[in-house]
């Protein structure tokens, strides 16, 4: 394990005492493919991925949203209340699956199609880290994969074909077994842009809903899996990312919910969480941004409440599914021996998407419904018409469900998501890096409902699981030397002990982190994605032991610590290939 060595500053606060029997803590089998001869299987590992989903969105962190199988896993497993990701898509993915900060996997930014050549932002997954799903697979797991890839640089292909004519980055080429989802990012949840069945495009089929087929499909896997071999499953869902997309019957569960406006509802939310304990009397509620409305003046109350119940009812769809996927693996008798993980990809989601301007009525033309062929596959990611021939709506005022709609939920909502904290996905404030953090293993916690203050990264993951698998990380891979793995296992954390943890670091779009012990500096680029010299100056500080909220900048108090943090985060970028970055030069 990889990691720089210094006085000892583990980043922590209060630990739960949590024990895991010596069977499977201490005693884990060497080999992961070894049968009852050789000792007991190793565990099963499902890692369950969910997309712009804010810290207080579900039912055991704070959220009225009905999540019942989520708040099972919660209250029969352990939560980490200070669990971080990358504050986007794409990075957070690459970290997951290799453990390694995003720009040593090469996915700086975002998998699109690449914009630059510097080493950390080629955004296309590095063939010099060894994927989770590769290094399990050559130690005898099965692997599979369900949802959002989002980890392909496209290469300035376009459509499907154009995209078939390399591979090399797809699920399958990068160690699952087998695969269904998609390659792209955003995609309407009725008719997924790069719906893939293995290495096959596909369209959707009749009564398709991305986050349903998600779920029955890692249902149809988990089924099918031979008996007496472990296995990984990595359930990427797409949920609850825009666009605003849930059958109707869904989204009447949550008809009136939101009509009391997202000022009472932070409120309710943070009472809520201090009541589970998942916040500490340190915590305070952010102030609203100021360029949110107060709920009284909002003129379009019947237009934003019908937003937020779309987007709840999304998460209660995927809270759903992974109950069945909790039901099959309770059908096999694999429950038990199963390691499950979740979280989330970064922040709530603020990027207005095509709601600046009130919607217009259809034009005639627009009304004449031109479908597309059932079996013909997707050409584009935002189409101009549903498959059945509507032509897809945007704007203030286009009531959000349906396929012919197009929109998000607004910093409004996405302020809401993230309480108690402040700011979005893109940023590396709180509010758009840190996740909820569930961990459920009936055979190896001993203590139940526990929760974990010790902070943790999505670099763990890759650690924890070969831990828990008892894999070494190779030193080459496919002939290739590997980039070891930044992370630390939490099982000690699980144990409640201290992570060994030096720092902890962050960039994205310009905007820069970097956590040591209780002490976290971070800046906002002014313009997003274009860094300037006044940059250097926008450095903030706060003691998160006694301000997790981080409502009090330190930094004119404290300009030393602040000096030798950044000095410190300018020596990591170098190393962890943050830098030299595009962010200074907007015409590359």
């Amino acid at each position: 394990m990889r990691r720089r060595r210094g006085p000892r500053r583990a980043l922590r606060a209060a630990p739960a005492a949590i024990v895991l029997p010596l069977m499977t803590c201490l005693m884990l089998i060497s080999c992961a493919g070894g049968d009852s001869a050789t000792g007991p299987k190793p565990p099963n590992i499902i890692v369950i991925l969910s997309d712009d989903i804010g810290y207080s969105d579900i039912g055991s962190f704070g959220s009225e949203i009905s999540t019942p199988n989520l708040d099972r896993l919660a209250a029969g497993g352990v939560r980490f209340t200070n669990f971080y990701n990358t504050a986007r898509c794409s990075p957070s993915r690459a970290t997951l699956l290799t453990g390694l900060y995003p720009h040593q996997a090469a996915m700086g930014h975002l998998a699109t199609r690449p914009l630059w050549d510097e080493p950390g932002y080629l955004d296309d997954l590095n063939k010099n880290a060894a994927t989770l799903a590769e290094v399990l697979r050559e130690s005898g797991y099965s692997t599979y994969m369900t949802g959002k890839w989002h980890l392909y640089g496209m290469n300035n292909a376009s459509t499907p074909e154009e995209l078939a004519a390399d591979k090399s980055n797809w699920p399958v080429q990068r160690g699952f077994d087998r695969f269904f989802g998609n390659l792209s990012g955003s995609c309407s949840y009725w008719d997924p842009f790069t719906l893939l069945s293995n290495n096959t495009f596909i369209p959707p089929g009749d009564g398709f809903y991305y986050t349903d087929a998600i779920s029955d499909t890692a249902v149809k896997f988990i089924r099918e899996h031979p008996e007496g071999k472990p296995f990984f499953f990595y359930v990427a869902y797409y949920a609850a990312h825009w666009p605003l997309h849930a059958p109707e019957e869904a989204i009447e569960k949550y008809r009136g919910v939101y009509d009391i406006g997202w000022d009472s509802l932070r409120v309710l939310r943070f009472n809520r969480q201090q009541e589970l304990g998942v916040i500490t009397p340190a915590h305070s509620l952010s102030e609203r941004t100021e360029t949110i409305i107060p709920w009284k003046d909002e003129p379009m109350k019947e237009w934003q409440s019908r937003r937020m119940e779309t987007y709840a009812a999304m998460i209660d769809i995927m809270d759903q599914g992974i109950g069945r996927i909790i039901a099959a693996l309770e059908e096999k008798g694999e429950l038990d021996n199963t390691v499950i993980f979740y979280m989330q990809d970064n922040g709530g989601c603020a990027e207005p998407v095509l709601t600046n301007r009130m919607a217009t009525p259809l034009t005639e033309e627009q009304k004449v419904l031109k479908p597309m062929p059932a079996d013909k596959v997707l050409q584009v990611r935002k189409p101009e018409y549903t498959r059945d021939g509507r032509f897809i709506r945007t704007g203030r005022g286009v009531m959000a469900g349906p396929a012919d709609s197009w929109l998000g939920y607004g910093e409004e909502w996405a302020n809401v998501s993230n309480t108690p904290f402040r700011l979005y996905k893109s940023l590396v404030h709180e509010g758009g890096i840190s996740t909820p953090m569930i961990v459920h293993w009936p055979e190896g916690l001993e203590k139940k409902g526990a929760l974990i203050r010790e902070p943790g990264h999505l670099i763990d993951i890759m650690p924890t699981c070969l831990e828990l698998a008892g894999v070494s990380y190779p030193a080459k891979f496919n002939g290739t030397k590997t980039i070891p793995p930044e992370g630390l296992s939490l099982l000690p954390a699980l144990r409640g002990e201290e992570l060994d943890r030096e720092f902890l670091f962050w960039e994205h779009e310009a905007n820069r982190a970097i956590r040591m012990g209780k002490w976290k500096l971070v800046a906002r680029a002014a313009t997003p994605m274009y860094f300037t010299p006044d940059d250097e100056e926008r450095w903030e500080l706060y003691d998160l032991e006694s301000d997790p909220s981080e409502t009090v900048n330190l930094a004119a108090e404290q300009p030393e610590r602040v000096k030798k943090m950044a000095a410190r985060w300018e020596e990591e970028a170098l190393r962890l290939r943050a830098k030299p970055w595009p962010w200074d030069n907007p015409g590359r």
